[in-house]
């Protein structure tokens, strides 16, 4: 069972032009996997990427752990060659994945399981990207290690890829930022007020609420040798 939820993303227009606005649908599954919602950290990182859409066209752009992909299909519409991608063991998650393309009339978009930790063909096909997308996938500590493995394996193909990443604070208890510098890594904090994403009701949704998100770009520490 699913229900259409709309994300209509709008900048204030300028003097003597309309502003500007991009309107997206995606599934809301009413199921017990985490992906099938959309998630605060989704509606911030699709704000971010919105923000941003003029340097977008023609960028080669994965999201991993999509589920609903808001972050992946708002890409989508700003003219980047998108790669959607979630568990290849979670098949129902991959559906998801192809029922917000089709929701979206985006038939040009791949959609590939990519199991993190895990070096299957799917990965080894991959195009070296400019930028990942990564919504809320630093949520279960067990799974930091296998996620940064998967990105240092893709930032071996380009040096020069950027994880834009959004998380939801839910603990102290762990650093992000001491696996990041492990792997060789570097991450710089964007507040959010830089891309107007400081706000409970981000494109006419209740999201993200009262929830504090971070955003993250983490990019390879030695990108400048």
């Amino acid at each position: 069972v699913f229900r259409a939820q709309r994300f209509r993303f709008s900048e204030e227009p300028g003097l003597g032009e309309e502003g500007a606005m991009l309107e997206v649908r995606v599934p809301q599954v009413l199921h017990l996997q985490y992906g099938m919602y959309v998630w605060p950290c989704a509606v911030v990182l699709a704000q971010y990427l919105w923000f941003h859409r003029r340097s977008l066209p023609g960028k080669a752009i994965l999201e991993i752990g999509a589920g609903v992909s808001l972050p992946g299909i708002v890409a989508a519409k700003c003219g980047t060659e998108v790669t959607l991608s979630d568990s290849s063991e979670l098949p129902h998650c991959l559906e998801v994945c192809q029922q917000s393309c089709q929701m979206n009339n985006l038939p040009q978009v791949h959609v590939v399981g990519l199991t993190w930790g895990h070096l299957s063909l799917d990965l080894l096909a991959l195009p070296p990207q400019d930028i990942i997308l990564a919504a809320d996938v630093f949520f279960e500590p067990e799974d930091f290690e296998d996620i940064l493995t998967t990105v240092y394996f893709l930032m071996q193909k380009n040096p020069k890829v950027q994880l834009w990443s959004t998380y939801q604070v839910r603990s102290a208890d762990w650093s992000l930022e001491a696996l990041i510098y492990k792997w060789d890594m570097k991450c710089v904090h964007i507040p959010l007020v830089s891309f107007d994403a400081d706000k409970e009701d981000i494109a006419e949704s209740a999201l993200p609420g009262r929830h504090t998100v971070e955003m993250l770009v983490i990019s390879f520490a030695k990108d400048s040798l």
